[in-house]
Protein backbone atom coordinates (compact mmCIF):
# COMPACT_ATOMS: atom_id res chain seq x y z
CA UNK A 1 0.00 0.00 0.00
CA UNK A 2 2.66 2.28 1.04
CA UNK A 3 4.25 2.06 -2.29
CA UNK A 4 1.23 2.68 -4.84
CA UNK A 5 0.64 6.10 -2.13
CA UNK A 6 3.90 6.80 -2.97
CA UNK A 7 3.87 6.51 -6.83
CA UNK A 8 1.16 8.15 -6.96
CA UNK A 9 2.48 11.40 -5.23
CA UNK A 10 5.49 10.78 -6.97
CA UNK A 11 5.54 12.72 -10.22
CA UNK A 12 5.76 16.08 -8.05
CA UNK A 13 6.87 17.62 -5.17
CA UNK A 14 4.52 19.40 -2.84
CA UNK A 15 5.71 22.98 -3.02
CA UNK A 16 3.66 25.13 -1.02
CA UNK A 17 1.23 24.10 1.59
CA UNK A 18 -2.79 25.12 1.24
CA UNK A 19 -5.87 23.87 2.68
CA UNK A 20 -8.03 21.71 -0.23
CA UNK A 21 -10.94 23.87 -0.62
CA UNK A 22 -14.75 22.13 -1.64
CA UNK A 23 -14.06 20.74 -5.33
CA UNK A 24 -17.23 20.23 -7.45
CA UNK A 25 -16.46 16.44 -9.42
CA UNK A 26 -18.60 16.11 -12.23
CA UNK A 27 -19.90 12.38 -12.33
CA UNK A 28 -18.98 10.71 -15.40
CA UNK A 29 -18.86 6.79 -14.29
CA UNK A 30 -21.74 4.73 -14.74
CA UNK A 31 -24.32 4.42 -11.99
CA UNK A 32 -22.60 1.25 -10.33
CA UNK A 33 -19.45 3.54 -10.23
CA UNK A 34 -15.90 2.76 -10.63
CA UNK A 35 -14.81 -0.30 -11.08
CA UNK A 36 -11.23 -1.25 -9.59
CA UNK A 37 -9.81 -1.45 -12.77
CA UNK A 38 -10.66 1.97 -13.45
CA UNK A 39 -9.56 3.28 -10.59
CA UNK A 40 -5.68 1.34 -11.69
CA UNK A 41 -5.82 2.91 -14.97
CA UNK A 42 -6.47 5.89 -14.17
CA UNK A 43 -3.73 5.39 -10.67
CA UNK A 44 -1.45 4.61 -14.17
CA UNK A 45 -3.24 8.01 -15.89
CA UNK A 46 -1.56 10.13 -13.56
CA UNK A 47 2.12 9.36 -13.91
CA UNK A 48 1.79 10.69 -17.92
CA UNK A 49 0.24 14.31 -17.21
CA UNK A 50 3.32 16.68 -18.27
CA UNK A 51 2.42 19.82 -16.21
CA UNK A 52 2.34 20.17 -12.32
CA UNK A 53 -1.90 20.00 -11.66
CA UNK A 54 -0.70 22.38 -7.79
CA UNK A 55 -1.12 21.56 -4.77
CA UNK A 56 -4.73 22.11 -4.04
CA UNK A 57 -5.10 19.48 -6.93
CA UNK A 58 -2.39 17.22 -5.56
CA UNK A 59 -3.79 17.08 -2.41
CA UNK A 60 -7.23 15.87 -3.12
CA UNK A 61 -5.90 13.22 -5.42
CA UNK A 62 -4.13 12.22 -2.37
CA UNK A 63 -6.89 12.36 0.16
CA UNK A 64 -9.27 10.43 -2.84
CA UNK A 65 -6.54 7.43 -3.15
CA UNK A 66 -6.63 7.28 0.19
CA UNK A 67 -10.32 7.59 1.13
CA UNK A 68 -10.97 4.93 -2.24
CA UNK A 69 -8.29 2.35 -0.27
CA UNK A 70 -8.34 2.87 3.26
CA UNK A 71 -11.88 4.71 4.19
CA UNK A 72 -11.90 7.60 6.19
CA UNK A 73 -9.17 9.22 7.68
CA UNK A 74 -8.14 6.90 10.85
CA UNK A 75 -4.51 7.98 11.59
CA UNK A 76 -2.57 10.23 14.40
CA UNK A 77 -2.73 13.97 13.17
CA UNK A 78 0.55 15.16 12.59
CA UNK A 79 2.72 17.97 14.23
CA UNK A 80 2.02 21.78 13.72
CA UNK A 81 5.61 21.69 12.31
CA UNK A 82 5.00 18.66 9.94
CA UNK A 83 3.97 20.67 7.34
CA UNK A 84 3.64 19.10 4.20
CA UNK A 85 1.93 15.82 6.14
CA UNK A 86 -0.30 17.93 7.85
CA UNK A 87 -1.63 19.12 5.39
CA UNK A 88 -2.29 15.87 3.63
CA UNK A 89 -4.01 15.06 6.78
CA UNK A 90 -6.11 17.59 6.49
CA UNK A 91 -7.34 16.68 2.88
CA UNK A 92 -8.42 13.19 3.67
CA UNK A 93 -10.05 14.18 6.56
CA UNK A 94 -11.97 16.87 4.39
CA UNK A 95 -13.46 13.88 2.81
CA UNK A 96 -15.01 12.72 6.22
CA UNK A 97 -17.53 9.56 5.26
CA UNK A 98 -17.36 9.56 1.94
CA UNK A 99 -17.59 5.84 0.51
CA UNK A 100 -14.75 4.00 -0.84
CA UNK A 101 -17.11 3.42 -3.92
CA UNK A 102 -17.71 7.00 -4.26
CA UNK A 103 -13.82 8.17 -3.50
CA UNK A 104 -13.02 5.72 -6.25
CA UNK A 105 -14.97 7.11 -8.69
CA UNK A 106 -14.36 10.57 -7.90
CA UNK A 107 -10.58 9.77 -8.11
CA UNK A 108 -11.09 8.50 -11.65
CA UNK A 109 -12.90 11.44 -13.01
CA UNK A 110 -10.65 13.91 -11.43
CA UNK A 111 -7.25 12.06 -12.97
CA UNK A 112 -9.69 11.70 -16.25
CA UNK A 113 -10.40 15.19 -16.64
CA UNK A 114 -6.63 15.99 -15.82
CA UNK A 115 -5.50 14.14 -18.75
CA UNK A 116 -8.38 15.39 -21.09
CA UNK A 117 -6.97 19.09 -20.23
CA UNK A 118 -3.69 18.23 -20.97
CA UNK A 119 -4.60 17.35 -24.83
CA UNK A 120 -1.81 16.69 -27.37
CA UNK A 121 1.47 18.19 -26.71
CA UNK A 122 2.73 20.21 -29.16
CA UNK A 123 6.31 20.85 -29.65
CA UNK A 124 7.27 24.85 -29.84
CA UNK A 125 9.36 25.95 -32.65
CA UNK A 126 11.98 28.37 -31.31
CA UNK A 127 13.94 30.83 -32.99
CA UNK A 128 17.43 31.56 -31.93
CA UNK A 129 19.01 29.19 -29.45
CA UNK A 130 17.30 27.50 -26.46
CA UNK A 131 18.79 25.69 -23.22
CA UNK A 132 16.19 23.43 -21.56
CA UNK A 133 15.79 24.11 -17.90
CA UNK A 134 12.81 22.75 -15.34
CA UNK A 135 11.69 26.17 -13.57
CA UNK A 136 13.16 28.66 -16.43
CA UNK A 137 12.87 29.79 -19.82
CA UNK A 138 16.00 30.98 -21.09
CA UNK A 139 16.27 31.82 -24.94
CA UNK A 140 18.98 34.06 -27.35
CA UNK A 141 17.76 35.89 -30.26
CA UNK A 142 18.77 39.63 -31.82
CA UNK A 143 21.55 40.30 -29.51
CA UNK A 144 19.58 39.18 -26.15
CA UNK A 145 19.90 36.38 -23.82
CA UNK A 146 16.06 36.04 -22.03
CA UNK A 147 16.18 34.40 -18.54
CA UNK A 148 12.56 34.12 -17.42
CA UNK A 149 11.09 32.91 -14.34
CA UNK A 150 8.91 29.99 -15.06
CA UNK A 151 6.81 28.86 -12.73
CA UNK A 152 3.36 31.04 -13.66
CA UNK A 153 1.05 28.55 -11.43
CA UNK A 154 3.21 29.10 -8.03
CA UNK A 155 3.52 32.65 -8.95
CA UNK A 156 7.47 32.17 -9.79
CA UNK A 157 8.25 31.75 -6.10
CA UNK A 158 11.97 30.26 -6.34
CA UNK A 159 12.63 26.72 -5.29
CA UNK A 160 16.07 25.51 -4.54
CA UNK A 161 16.19 23.57 -7.97
CA UNK A 162 15.23 27.43 -9.84
CA UNK A 163 18.41 28.92 -7.25
CA UNK A 164 20.51 26.33 -8.74
CA UNK A 165 19.19 26.85 -12.65
CA UNK A 166 19.65 30.70 -11.99
CA UNK A 167 23.03 30.49 -11.14
CA UNK A 168 23.74 28.28 -14.42
CA UNK A 169 21.39 30.26 -16.85
CA UNK A 170 23.74 33.46 -15.61
CA UNK A 171 26.94 31.45 -16.53
CA UNK A 172 25.32 30.79 -19.76
CA UNK A 173 24.58 34.28 -20.57
CA UNK A 174 27.94 35.45 -19.09
CA UNK A 175 29.61 32.92 -22.01
CA UNK A 176 27.21 33.45 -24.78
CA UNK A 177 27.56 36.14 -28.22
CA UNK A 178 24.99 37.65 -26.32
CA UNK A 179 25.01 41.55 -25.64
CA UNK A 180 22.99 42.36 -22.98
CA UNK A 181 20.94 39.57 -20.90
CA UNK A 182 17.19 40.12 -19.13
CA UNK A 183 15.47 38.61 -16.29
CA UNK A 184 11.64 38.61 -16.40
CA UNK A 185 8.75 36.43 -15.29
CA UNK A 186 5.93 34.31 -16.73
CA UNK A 187 2.34 34.78 -16.65
CA UNK A 188 1.19 37.71 -14.08
CA UNK A 189 3.89 38.10 -11.99
CA UNK A 190 7.68 38.98 -12.27
CA UNK A 191 8.61 36.97 -8.95
CA UNK A 192 6.89 36.32 -5.39
CA UNK A 193 10.54 35.20 -3.60
CA UNK A 194 11.38 32.03 -2.16
CA UNK A 195 9.04 29.16 -2.01
CA UNK A 196 8.35 28.52 1.73
CA UNK A 197 8.13 25.24 1.30
CA UNK A 198 12.50 25.45 1.24
CA UNK A 199 12.12 25.42 5.06
CA UNK A 200 9.72 22.55 5.16
CA UNK A 201 11.82 19.83 3.51
CA UNK A 202 14.70 18.90 6.28
CA UNK A 203 17.86 17.25 5.54
CA UNK A 204 19.14 14.99 7.85
CA UNK A 205 21.36 17.44 9.30
CA UNK A 206 18.34 19.30 10.33
CA UNK A 207 17.89 22.93 10.62
CA UNK A 208 21.58 23.36 11.13
CA UNK A 209 22.36 21.74 8.04
CA UNK A 210 19.31 23.50 6.36
CA UNK A 211 20.90 26.89 7.16
CA UNK A 212 24.31 25.74 6.46
CA UNK A 213 23.45 24.74 2.66
CA UNK A 214 20.69 27.29 2.03
CA UNK A 215 23.52 30.20 2.85
CA UNK A 216 25.85 28.98 0.58
CA UNK A 217 23.48 28.20 -1.98
CA UNK A 218 22.06 32.16 -1.54
CA UNK A 219 26.08 33.06 -1.55
CA UNK A 220 26.35 32.00 -4.61
CA UNK A 221 23.33 32.93 -6.07
CA UNK A 222 23.93 36.91 -5.42
CA UNK A 223 27.60 36.12 -6.32
CA UNK A 224 26.57 35.65 -10.22
CA UNK A 225 24.79 39.19 -9.86
CA UNK A 226 27.77 41.09 -8.48
CA UNK A 227 29.97 38.83 -11.50
CA UNK A 228 27.59 39.29 -14.19
CA UNK A 229 30.04 40.75 -16.98
CA UNK A 230 26.86 42.13 -19.27
CA UNK A 231 24.88 45.13 -18.57
CA UNK A 232 21.45 42.81 -17.15
CA UNK A 233 18.51 44.04 -17.48
CA UNK A 234 15.23 43.42 -15.21
CA UNK A 235 11.69 43.54 -16.97
CA UNK A 236 9.98 43.39 -13.90
CA UNK A 237 6.30 42.26 -15.33
CA UNK A 238 4.27 42.30 -11.71
CA UNK A 239 4.61 42.02 -8.70
CA UNK A 240 7.84 41.12 -7.00
CA UNK A 241 8.56 40.10 -3.66
CA UNK A 242 11.46 39.17 -1.37
CA UNK A 243 14.99 38.33 -3.13
CA UNK A 244 13.82 39.24 -6.91
CA UNK A 245 13.54 42.72 -5.28
CA UNK A 246 16.81 42.86 -3.39
CA UNK A 247 18.53 42.12 -6.28
CA UNK A 248 17.33 44.66 -8.34
CA UNK A 249 19.97 46.88 -6.50
CA UNK A 250 22.61 44.70 -8.71
CA UNK A 251 21.24 45.77 -12.27
CA UNK A 252 22.33 47.94 -14.62
CA UNK A 253 18.44 48.82 -15.64
CA UNK A 254 14.87 48.12 -13.95
CA UNK A 255 11.84 48.46 -16.19
CA UNK A 256 8.44 48.04 -14.82
CA UNK A 257 5.13 47.86 -15.87
CA UNK A 258 2.45 50.06 -14.24
CA UNK A 259 0.92 47.43 -12.07
CA UNK A 260 3.97 46.48 -11.00
CA UNK A 261 4.68 46.43 -7.12
CA UNK A 262 8.00 45.67 -4.92
CA UNK A 263 7.87 44.31 -1.52
CA UNK A 264 10.31 42.78 0.94
CA UNK A 265 8.74 41.11 3.80
CA UNK A 266 11.45 40.47 5.88
CA UNK A 267 10.84 41.30 9.75
CA UNK A 268 7.44 39.72 9.18
CA UNK A 269 8.94 36.53 8.37
CA UNK A 270 11.53 37.38 11.19
CA UNK A 271 14.46 37.35 8.54
CA UNK A 272 16.45 40.06 7.40
CA UNK A 273 17.77 41.28 3.85
CA UNK A 274 19.96 39.75 1.39
CA UNK A 275 20.75 40.28 -2.38
CA UNK A 276 23.31 43.38 -1.05
CA UNK A 277 20.22 45.50 -0.15
CA UNK A 278 21.62 46.40 3.33
CA UNK A 279 24.20 48.41 0.96
CA UNK A 280 22.56 49.01 -2.29
CA UNK A 281 19.07 50.49 -1.04
CA UNK A 282 20.38 53.07 1.30
CA UNK A 283 22.87 53.88 -1.51
CA UNK A 284 19.76 54.24 -4.15
CA UNK A 285 17.36 55.59 -1.97
CA UNK A 286 18.65 56.57 0.89
CA UNK A 287 18.79 55.27 4.52
CA UNK A 288 15.79 56.94 5.71
CA UNK A 289 13.57 55.12 2.71
CA UNK A 290 15.64 52.34 2.79
CA UNK A 291 14.49 51.35 6.33
CA UNK A 292 10.88 51.58 5.31
CA UNK A 293 11.29 49.26 3.17
CA UNK A 294 13.65 46.91 4.27
CA UNK A 295 12.83 46.83 8.33
CA UNK A 296 9.07 48.24 8.41
CA UNK A 297 7.90 46.09 5.30
CA UNK A 298 6.39 48.93 2.67
CA UNK A 299 5.20 47.63 -0.44
CA UNK A 300 6.37 50.52 -3.13
CA UNK A 301 3.98 50.92 -6.55
CA UNK A 302 6.09 51.29 -9.31
CA UNK A 303 5.57 54.89 -9.61
CA UNK A 304 7.19 54.83 -6.06
CA UNK A 305 9.90 52.79 -7.03
CA UNK A 306 10.80 54.72 -9.64
CA UNK A 307 10.86 58.23 -7.44
CA UNK A 308 13.16 56.35 -5.02
CA UNK A 309 15.86 55.47 -8.13
CA UNK A 310 15.13 51.68 -7.50
CA UNK A 311 13.26 51.48 -11.20
CA UNK A 312 14.78 53.24 -14.14
CA UNK A 313 11.71 53.77 -15.96
CA UNK A 314 7.35 52.60 -15.61
CA UNK A 315 5.26 51.95 -18.66
CA UNK A 316 1.96 51.68 -19.20
CA UNK A 317 0.75 48.30 -18.55
CA UNK A 318 -1.05 47.83 -21.86
CA UNK A 319 1.67 48.91 -23.90
CA UNK A 320 4.49 47.61 -21.52
CA UNK A 321 5.80 44.48 -23.53
CA UNK A 322 5.98 46.21 -27.12
CA UNK A 323 7.86 49.36 -25.76
CA UNK A 324 10.39 47.42 -23.84
CA UNK A 325 11.30 44.78 -25.96
CA UNK A 326 11.79 48.05 -28.41
CA UNK A 327 14.21 49.84 -26.34
CA UNK A 328 16.19 46.16 -25.61
CA UNK A 329 16.86 45.40 -29.46
CA UNK A 330 17.79 49.31 -29.33
CA UNK A 331 20.45 48.41 -26.76
CA UNK A 332 21.64 45.05 -28.05
CA UNK A 333 22.64 47.23 -31.22
CA UNK A 334 25.36 48.45 -29.19
CA UNK A 335 28.88 47.59 -29.34
CA UNK A 336 29.31 44.76 -26.63
CA UNK A 337 32.89 45.34 -26.01
CA UNK A 338 31.98 48.48 -25.13
CA UNK A 339 29.03 48.10 -23.08
CA UNK A 340 30.72 45.07 -21.34
CA UNK A 341 33.97 47.40 -20.94
CA UNK A 342 32.54 50.20 -19.30
CA UNK A 343 30.05 48.07 -16.78
CA UNK A 344 33.43 47.13 -15.53
CA UNK A 345 34.17 50.18 -14.90
CA UNK A 346 31.17 51.29 -12.80
CA UNK A 347 31.10 48.34 -11.24
CA UNK A 348 34.86 47.65 -10.27
CA UNK A 349 34.84 50.28 -7.35
CA UNK A 350 32.36 48.69 -5.13
CA UNK A 351 32.64 45.37 -6.50
CA UNK A 352 35.15 44.01 -3.38
CA UNK A 353 32.21 45.84 -0.88
CA UNK A 354 29.77 44.01 -2.42
CA UNK A 355 30.61 40.17 -1.96
CA UNK A 356 31.89 41.76 1.42
CA UNK A 357 28.22 42.80 1.95
CA UNK A 358 27.07 39.22 0.38
CA UNK A 359 28.79 37.12 2.86
CA UNK A 360 27.86 39.17 6.03
CA UNK A 361 24.00 39.32 4.80
CA UNK A 362 24.20 35.61 4.47
CA UNK A 363 26.17 35.06 7.81
CA UNK A 364 23.24 37.11 9.31
CA UNK A 365 20.38 34.80 7.86
CA UNK A 366 22.07 31.64 8.64
CA UNK A 367 21.27 33.21 12.54
CA UNK A 368 17.41 34.04 11.64
CA UNK A 369 16.81 30.69 10.03
CA UNK A 370 17.23 29.05 13.53
CA UNK A 371 15.50 31.52 15.35
CA UNK A 372 12.57 30.71 17.66
CA UNK A 373 11.65 34.72 15.93
CA UNK A 374 11.73 32.71 12.33
CA UNK A 375 10.38 29.54 12.91
CA UNK A 376 6.98 31.04 14.69
CA UNK A 377 7.03 33.06 11.66
CA UNK A 378 6.90 30.52 9.10
CA UNK A 379 4.65 28.78 11.00
CA UNK A 380 2.05 31.52 11.62
CA UNK A 381 2.49 32.11 7.96
CA UNK A 382 1.58 28.57 7.09
CA UNK A 383 -1.72 28.97 9.33
CA UNK A 384 -3.01 31.57 7.90
CA UNK A 385 -2.36 30.08 4.47
CA UNK A 386 -4.16 27.05 5.36
CA UNK A 387 -7.70 29.01 6.84
CA UNK A 388 -7.83 30.42 3.22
Amino acid sequence: MASAITKVISPWRFVRIARIPAVQLHMTGALMGASVEDFNRAKDKLGTLKKDPGNEVKLKIYALFKQATQGPCNTPKPGMLDFVNKAKWDAWKSLGSVSQEDARQKYVDLISSLVSAEGPAVAASPTGSAKAFETLLFTTEDGITTIKFNRPEKKNAITVKMYDELIEALDLAAKDKSVITVLTGSGDYYCSGNDLNNFTNLPEGGPEKMSKDAGELLKRFVSAFIEFPKPLIAVVNGPAVGISVTVLGLFDAVYATGRATFHTPFSHLGQSPEGCSSYTFPRIMGPAKASEVLLFNKKLTAAQAYELGLVTEVFPDNSFQSEIWTKLKAYAKLPPNSLALSKQLIRAVEKEKLHAVNVAEVERLQERWLSDECMQAIVSFFQAKSKL
